[in-house]
């Protein structure tokens, strides 16, 4: 039974990986907006900085997904 709570919560956590992604691929075209169109910053950056909580908020999401399996199953 600790081996499957293990593997479940080990697959919670994998959404930190697609957050992690995210907010690489959104930060990269970020600055390539930004080296497009300095003019523009204020507004990009503001956009960048929604996604990205809204990409760390999926991650949140699984780490405590994973820590109440950890603890219902036990």
């Amino acid at each position: 039974m600790g081996t499957i709570i293990a593997i479940g919560a080990g697959i919670a956590v994998l959404t930190g990986l697609g957050a992690g992604i995210g907010i690489g691929i959104a930060t990269g075209k970020a600055s390539e907006a930004v080296a497009r169109q300095p003019e523009a910053e204020g507004k990009i950056s503001k956009l960048l900085l929604l996604g990205c909580a809204l990409a760390e908020a999926t991650a949140i999401y699984g780490f405590v997904i994973a820590i109440l399996i950890i603890i219902m199953l036990k």
